[in-house]
C-alpha cells in the first residue's frame, strides 16, 4: 500500500475494485464506509459482484470477469478526451504519457461497453468522478491479481492514479489488500523467488556479497529460483523433494487433482504446519509448529506498519517456533544457525535490510513503525512516493487487453470465480476449527443469479453439480442476484468441496499468480 489505512478518511473519491472489502477486509470496510457516509467521499465499486459496498456507492461498474484492463483503459480514456487528466503532474514527475494516450484512442465507452459489458453513461460518469472530485485512492484485492493478466491489471491502475496525480498525497494512493496477516511481511523477508529481504535483487553480486559475508558463506547463487506456482508443476520431475511450510496446496493450488498428483510422485516431502491438513497427510515427514500466540516476533500488516507479536502461552507437546525448527535444520546439514532468540534474528533484519534498518523491537516497543525506515531516528514512511518515485520517474505502461485463458462456450457456458467468505479463511485450516464460526457457514454454497437459476429449474437450497474440464463438485446453490447472470461463486475454504478442483492452472506470465477468477464451467441440477 503507498498509504495506510487511515489516509482513505482524506480522500474525496475511493475507486475499490476486485474485492469484497466488507468479509474479507472488515477494518478497512469501516474505514471506507466512515469516509463515504460520514465525510462526504464519493465511491466508485467496480466489480463483478454486487458486494455489500454497493449500496453506499456512487457509480457501480459491473463489468464482466477477467476484463479489468479494458475498463481501466475506458477510464482513463475519457480522462483525457475530457482534458481532465493532472497534465502538470504528468509532465514533471511521469514517462511514457504520450504513448499511453496512442493505446488508450480505440478504448472509446461504446468500444469498452462491447467488451466489459458496463454502460458508457456508468464508465463516463465513473471517469469525471475520479478525475474531478480528488484526491482520490484506488483500494483493489485479489479480484485484480488472481487473473492471467494480473500484473498488467495492477499497472494499469497505477496508470490511472498518476493520471490524476492521485500518488504521494494524502487522501491517494495505490492499495492492494492482502489476503494474510504476514503476506506483506513474508515478501519483504524475502519470500519471493528474485531477491533477498527488503526486495535486493540476488541477480546483484554486490547484493549477494553482502548477504554471503553476513552469513559466513564462500558464495550464494545468483540464479532467481522457482515461484510456488511452478513448483507444483515441477514436482516429481525436476523437484525430487518438498519443504512446504505454512500452506496448504492440495486446497489452495488450481486444479487441485494435478498438483495433489504432483505432490504424490515427490521422492520426500515435508510439511511444517500447526495442524495436520491435507497436504500434511500426504507428507512423509511433518514437523509440529507453533502458532502466531505462542510465539515472539512481528509481522508487517498490509499497510507496511511492522508490529510485534508477543508469546501468550506455551505450545503443546513438540511444537517448536518455525526459526527454531529450521535452525535445528540447518545445524544438521553442516551449517550452524544460531540465534538466541526472535530478538536476534530482527537485529540481523535490521543489518541487512536498509528499509527495516531503524526497526527495532525497543522502537516497537514505544511507536508505530512502518517502512522504509532506515535508521534508528528515523520516523518511518507512512505515505510513499512524496514529491518523487523511488525510482524517480513514474511510468506509464500502454497495455491492451487480453481475455483470460479460458472463456465459456457450448460445453461450459458458466464463468466460474472463486473467494472467501466473511466466516473462514483461506483453506479453513484455523477457521473451521471453530465451533462458532462453522455455524455461522457450516458448508460450501454456490452463489447462482436468480435468472440463471429459474432456467436451470435450481432453487434456493438445492444441490448442483459443477464441471469444467478438469472436474466436478457437487455443492448447495443460493439464488441471488450478487453475481451477474453466467456467472457462479463458490469459496474455497472447504475440503468437502474442493472448488480447486476445477480451476485452471494458467498462471500471469510475470508474477505467476493462477488465474483463480475465472474458468469456464457448466451447472446442472443434481439428481
Amino acid at each position: 500500500m503507498t498509504n495506510p489505512f487511515k489516509d482513505v478518511l482524506n480522500s474525496k473519491v475511493i475507486l475499490l475494485t476486485g474485492t469484497n472489502t466488507t468479509a474479507n477486509h472488515p477494518i478497512i470496510a469501516n474505514y471506507i464506509h466512515e469516509a463515504v457516509t460520514k465525510r462526504g467521499a464519493k465511491l466508485i465499486v467496480a466489480d463483478p459482484r454486487k458486494i455489500k459496498l454497493v449500496d453506499i456507492s456512487e457509480v457501480w461498474l459491473r463489468p464482466r470477469v477477467g476484463t479489468n484492463v479494458a475498463w481501466i483503459n475506458g477510464l482513463m480514456h475519457v480522462i483525457i478526451r475530457d482534458n481532465l487528466q493532472a497534465q502538470a503532474y504528468i509532465d514533471e514527475r511521469t514517462t511514457g504519457f504520450d504513448e499511453l494516450k496512442k493505446c488508450l484512442a480505440k478504448y472509446t465507452p461504446k468500444y469498452v461497453a462491447d467488451i466489459t459489458g458496463i454502460p458508457e453513461k456508468d464508465l463516463i460518469a465513473a471517469a469525471r468522478l475520479y478525475a474531478t472530485a480528488g484526491p482520490g485512492s484506488i483500494f483493489y484485492a485479489m479480484g485484480i491479481t488472481q487473473h492471467t493478466s494480473g500484473t498488467n491489471n495492477v499497472k494499469s491502475l497505477a496508470s490511472l492514479a498518476m493520471l490524476c496525480g492521485n500518488i504521494g498525497i494524502e487522501g491517494g494512493g495505490v492499495n492492494p489488500l492482502r489476503g494474510q496477516n504476514n503476506v506483506q511481511g513474508a515478501c519483504d523477508m524475502g519470500g519471493l523467488p528474485n531477491v533477498f529481504s527488503g526486495y535486493q535483487v540476488v541477480t546483484s553480486e554486490d547484493i549477494r556479497d553482502k548477504f554471503a559475508k553476513a552469513w559466513n558463506v564462500a558464495k550464494l547463487p545468483d540464479k532467481v529460483g522457482m515461484a510456488v506456482t511452478d513448483m507444483g508443476n515441477a514436482a516429481g520431475k525436476t523437484i525430487k523433494a518438498l519443504y512446504i511450510m505454512g500452506e496448504n496446496p492440495v486446497l489452495s493450488d488450481p486444479d487441485s487433482h494435478h498438483a495433489a498428483k504432483g505432490l504424490a510422485s515427490l521422492d520426500f516431502m515435508v510439511v511444517q504446519d500447526i495442524f495436520l491438513t491435507e497436504t500434511a497427510k500426504l507428507a512423509d515427514v511433518v514437523l509440529p509448529s507453533s502458532c502466531f500466540a505462542e510465539k515472539d516476533g512481528t509481522f508487517t500488516n498490509t499497510e507496511r506498519k511492522v508490529l510485534r507479536v508477543r508469546k501468550a502461552l506455551d505450545a503443546p507437546g513438540a511444537a517448536l517456533e518455525d526459526y527454531r525448527i529450521i535452525a535445528a535444520i540447518a545445524k544438521r546439514m553442516g551449517y550452524p544457525m544460531e540465534y538466541s532468540n526472535s530478538s536476534a534474528i530482527m537485529d540481523e533484519i535490521n543489518a541487512l535490510t536498509p528499509s527495516y534498518g531503524g526497526i527495532t523491537y525497543a522502537r516497537l516497543d514505544k511507536e508505530d513503525l512502518v517502512w522504509p525506515c532506515p535508521t534508528k531516528d528515523h520516523p518511518g514512511t507512512p505515505i510513499l512516493h512524496v514529491g518523487r518515485f523511488a525510482r524517480g520517474q513514474g511510468v506509464f505502461f500502454s497495455i491492451e487487453y487480453q481475455p483470460s485463458a479460458e472463456l465459456p462456450d457450448m460445453d461450459y457456458p458458466f464463468v466460474l470465480t472463486t473467494g472467501r467468505v466473511h466466516w473462514h479463511y483461506h483453506t479453513g485450516t484455523m477457521s473451521r476449527k471453530g465451533t462458532a464460526l462453522n455455524r455461522m457457514y457450516p458448508e460450501a454454497l454456490a452463489e447462482i443469479n436468480e435468472e440463471d437459476a429459474k432456467r436451470l429449474r435450481v432453487a434456493d437450497g438445492d444441490y448442483v453439480n459443477i464441471v469444467s474440464r478438469r472436474g466436478s463438485i457437487k455443492v448447495k446453490a443460493v439464488v441471488s442476484n450478487m453475481t451477474d447472470r453466467g456467472v457462479a461463486f463458490v469459496p474455497f475454504h472447504f475440503y468437502e468441496v474442493a472448488v480447486n478442483q476445477l480451476t485452471i492452472n494458467a498462471l500471469d506470465p510475470v508474477s505467476r499468480i493462477p488465474e483463480y477468477k475465472i474458468c469456464a464451467v457448466r451447472i446442472e441440477k443434481a439428481a
